[in-house]
């Protein structure tokens, strides 16, 4: 698999889950985002330890790392070859989770099916164990929202990052776009999985909801994650903006 390929294989079933993105006309279609925000959690095959190897071969380099230990949180920033989109892998910390939502997130991982845990498309062929009841969606949920949102969708695209210079507009109109189309952006800059550098304009727009069904068959509607727009505050730093996305005091050294 190219990467390209790979990234195609990514966006389809981000917008898969997320139709209202997929339909927006904003920019061109064809634009590419700034960043993807994988999120995974720290257990084997699909910790980011086991993903970095095959995204390298794809020819993702990480350049930083990032520790969050309020949110549970390991991010590291992976540059692609050329101008390209990024890749923002957010693993969950399984230990950050008291006793019962850990053994329950656990658990179910631990269901997957050994044939879905090979290959590069790992992160886009959804959920790879059973869908959890809602109780102990609600369970997960109550204690980390991330797990919860793991427990469903699986180590996948959380949210997409456009960066509003690269899309030739400016944040607020791009809002305001956003906006009339049904998008309401949250101010909450921990809302899109990590907190956010001050160097940026950001906002993330959560997707509709959608009625997904739980293992006991009773059916509620969720929010799947969204999108975010990001546009450096000062335009003559020479970093892309996803370099300067999240927190200087929360970056790590790489090991």
């Amino acid at each position: 698999m190219q990467r390209e390929e790979f990234l195609q294989q990514l966006w389809l079933d981000y917008i898969h889950q997320h139709p209202d993105v997929g339909m927006l006309r904003l920019w061109p279609t064809d634009a590419p985002a700034e960043y993807l925000t994988l999120l995974t959690l720290n257990q084997p095959p699909f910790a980011a330890e086991d993903l970095l190897p095959t995204l390298g071969h794809l020819g993702y380099r990480p350049v930083h790392r990032y520790a969050m230990a309020d949110r549970g949180l390991l991010v590291s920033l992976l540059a692609p070859p050329d101008s390209g989109t990024w890749l923002v892998l957010a693993e969950l910390q399984l230990s950050s989770l008291s006793r019962v939502p850990h053994d329950e997130l656990a658990e179910l991982v631990s269901r997957t099916h050994p044939r879905d845990t090979r290959g590069k498309n790992l992160l886009s062929r959804g959920r790879p164990w059973p869908m959890p009841s809602w109780n102990v969606y609600r369970s997960l949920y109550d204690a980390h929202p991330l797990a919860a949102w793991f427990a469903v969708m699986g180590p996948s695209v959380h949210h997409a990052g456009f960066d509003c210079e690269r899309l030739g507009s400016s944040f607020e109109a791009l809002d305001a776009a956003l906006a009339a189309a049904g998008l309401e952006g949250s101010e909450d800059r921990h809302q899109g999985v990590f907190p956010v550098s001050p160097l940026l304009k950001y906002r993330f727009y959560p997707t509709c909801s959608q009625r997904l069904a739980f293992s006991e068959g009773d059916e509620h509607r969720i929010c799947l994650g969204g999108l975010a727009l990001i546009q450096k505050r000062l335009s003559s730093d020479h970093e892309r903006a996803v370099e300067l996305l999240l927190p200087h005091h929360t970056r790590c050294e790489l090991t």
